[in-house]
C-alpha cells in the first residue's frame, strides 16, 4: 500500500477509496492473520510514545488510517503527499456501502453498551440489508479483562461466523486487545474504530460537515467534554507538532 512515514508509523496515503479497496480485498485474501485496521491521530501517536504495547499495536496494523486534521498538517510539514483525511466513520460507512453493494458480509460488534449495540444493529439492517450482524457483545467495563472474560469474547466472535469484527472499546484498550488476540480470531478483517460506535448509533452527534472540512471536528467535542478532552487538545497536539518538527529537521521518527 501507498504509505507515508510520520513519527515512524506507516500511515496510509491511499485515500478513502484505496483504503476501502485494501480492506475489502482482505475478505477474500490469503493472509495468515486478520487484516487489522487502526486509526492514527496526534493524540494516539503521543500516547503510544510512552506505551510500548500501544506502539506495537499501531505498528502492526495493516492499514493505519490518517484520522485527524493534525495528520494532514504533519504531512505538509514533512513535505509528503497525503490526499485526504480518512476518519474512522467515513471508512466504516464506505466499506459497508461497498460490501452491501457487492458481496455482503457478516459483522460482529464488540464494545460499548447494549443499547448502543442494539441501535447499531437496527441501523445496519435498514441501511445495509446485505450485511448481516452475526453478533454483538458488550464486555465488562473494567480496566483489564480476566482470562474468563477474554475467553468468552473470543468464543462469541469465533462461533458467530463473522467475517468482519468492529471493536469499539476506545484507544488504546481496543488496539492492545486486538494485538493480544489477533492470532486467535477467526475473522478476516478487524477494525478498531472507537467513537464510531457512538456516532453510528446516534448516541453522540458528529460535528457538521463544514467544521469537519475545516479540520475542526474536535471543537464541538471539546466544548461538550472539556475536562476529558483537554489533554488531547492542549497537551498531545502541541507535543505531536514538536515531534513532527524534530522529524523534519533532525530526521528523528
Amino acid at each position: 500500500m501507498e504509505t507515508i512515514d510520520i513519527l515512524g508509523y506507516r500511515i496510509s496515503a491511499a485515500g478513502l477509496e484505496g483504503d476501502v479497496v485494501a480492506a475489502k480485498g482482505a475478505l477474500s485474501g490469503t493472509q495468515a492473520l486478520p487484516f487489522f485496521v487502526a486509526c492514527a491521530n496526534p493524540h494516539s501517536l503521543m500516547v503510544a510514545a510512552s506505551d510500548s504495547k500501544f506502539r506495537e499495536a499501531l505498528s502492526s496494523a495493516d492499514l493505519l488510517l490518517p484520522d485527524g486534521a493534525g495528520i494532514l498538517l504533519a504531512a505538509r510539514m514533512l513535505g509528503v503527499t497525503l490526499r485526504e483525511r480518512v476518519a474512522g466513520m467515513e471508512f466504516f460507512l464506505r466499506l459497508s456501502a461497498r460490501l452491501n453493494a457487492d458481496c455482503g458480509a457478516r459483522y460482529f460488534f464488540l464494545g460499548s453498551e447494549e443499547p448502543v449495540l442494539a441501535a447499531i444493529n437496527q441501523r445496519i439492517a435498514g441501511e445495509f440489508p446485505n450485511i448481516s450482524v452475526a453478533g454483538s457483545y458488550s464486555p465488562p467495563f473494567i480496566s483489564s479483562f480476566t482470562p474468563e472474560d477474554n475467553a468468552e469474547m473470543l468464543r462469541r466472535i469465533n462461533e458467530s461466523g463473522a467475517t468482519v469484527l468492529w471493536v469499539g472499546m476506545t484507544a488504546p484498550k481496543q488496539e492492545k486487545w486486538i494485538l493480544e488476540n489477533r492470532r486467535q480470531l477467526k475473522v478476516r478483517v478487524i477494525g478498531a474504530i472507537g467513537a464510531v460506535f457512538d456516532f453510528y448509533s446516534g448516541r453522540k452527534g458528529r460535528a457538521p460537515k463544514w467544521l469537519r472540512d475545516l479540520g475542526l471536528e474536535w471543537l464541538p467535542r471539546l466544548i461538550r467534554e472539556p475536562i476529558r478532552l483537554a489533554r488531547r487538545n492542549f497537551i498531545s497536539a502541541p507535543a505531536f507538532l514538536l515531534s513532527v518538527l524534530r522529524q523534519r529537521f533532525l530526521g528523528n521518527s
